[in-house]
């Protein structure tokens, strides 16, 4: 299980980077492209959080889980 966070980068470009690691897993044109390929990693990887962080201050805006990772916080129905 791994987490992944979409952060915009100074030259522009979005990535997605597994957490803790010192270089992005990719880089992408646009977020949208980004956000799909941290599901990919995260789904590959056996499932984690996405972490999307706002491109103006880089705080995280929305983090959800990608099967098959089980939520360890799920919204009460």
């Amino acid at each position: 299980m791994s987490n992944y966070h979409v952060m915009k980068r100074a030259d522009g470009n979005w990535e997605d980077k597994r957490e803790h690691a010192e270089r992005a897993a990719s880089i992408y044109d646009d977020q949208k492209a980004a956000i799909a390929g941290a599901e990919e990693h995260a789904h590959n990887s056996g499932g984690g959080e996405v972490k999307i962080h706002r491109a103006d201050n880089n705080k995280i805006r929305e983090s959800y889980t990608v099967p098959p990772a089980v939520d360890p916080f799920p919204p009460r129905g």
